[in-house]
């Protein structure tokens, strides 16, 4: 690696984007705009040193939960649902190495002619070697969120800090689009955030995080410069721990 992540507080990161994320203001499939903008963003801050490993949702192509709610079996929605996020994937493997920064897809899926299988000390490695490991395909499971990936992974590749990335600058007490006194929190527990029901990642994926002892960032990917404000250690949205 180029340099040893000096100014930074988290040297090791895992990056939760959701699929919608990737969508832009069209709402449904990639915006290459925004994928560009991220890529930016992201190889700056590799470039310094940190290591990161970023997973993907899917919701931008597909969502199994809709899928079954429209009477589809929900199985073989989430697994279309995966499908979709390798998509996502290759994208932004694409803006990536467009920007100098090597990656590599990895899927929970085994697709050998478009991505590695994933298997956690390659990621480890690769991380290792300034390569942003990008994980697809979930957990390759039925009925497990692209939130609870995130969790599990965060806890297996042993990273400092899970970040995910909203539309909104953090966790507050209600919901600030409906209501105008919603408060919003610098800092809560993971205990809190199960038992107000604060809705920040599903339960699964925030047990598992409290449990592991992984803190977590909840903060706003629409503010250019958030994700290295966040890992220096600067007041971006809500810390969870």
């Amino acid at each position: 690696m180029a340099e040893d992540a000096e100014g930074y507080r988290y040297k090791r990161v895992l990056l939760k984007l959701s699929g919608e994320a990737l969508a832009g203001d069209l709402g449904y499939g990639i915006d290459p705009k925004v994928v560009d903008d991220l890529a930016e963003q992201i190889a700056e801050i590799v470039k310094d040193g940190v290591q990161m490993a970023v997973v993907v949702g899917g919701g931008n192509i597909f969502r199994g939960l809709a899928g079954s709610a429209e009477g589809m079996d929900r199985a073989q929605a989430d697994y279309i649902g995966m499908l979709a996020t390798v998509m996502n994937a290759l994208a932004l493997q694409d803006s990536f190495e467009r920007h100098g920064i090597f990656s590599r897809v990895q899927s929970a899926i085994n697709m050998q002619e478009v991505s590695e299988p994933y298997i956690r000390r390659r990621a480890i490695r690769h991380m290792e070697k300034g390569r942003v490991v990008i994980l697809a395909a979930g957990t390759g499971n039925p009925y497990f969120t692209t939130d609870t990936t995130a969790a599990l992974r965060a806890c297996e590749l042993d990273v400092d800090v899970l970040m995910k990335a909203t539309k909104v600058d953090g966790v507050y007490d209600s919901d600030p689009k409906t209501n105008p006194d919603a408060q919003r929190f610098d800092r809560v527990s993971y205990m809190d955030v199960l038992a107000k029901g604060l809705h920040v990642m599903d339960s699964t994926a925030t047990s598992l995080c409290m449990d592991n002892g992984v803190p977590m960032i909840v903060f706003d990917l629409t503010v250019p410069g958030n994700i290295a404000r966040a890992l220096r250690g600067e007041d971006v949205g809500t810390v969870i721990d």
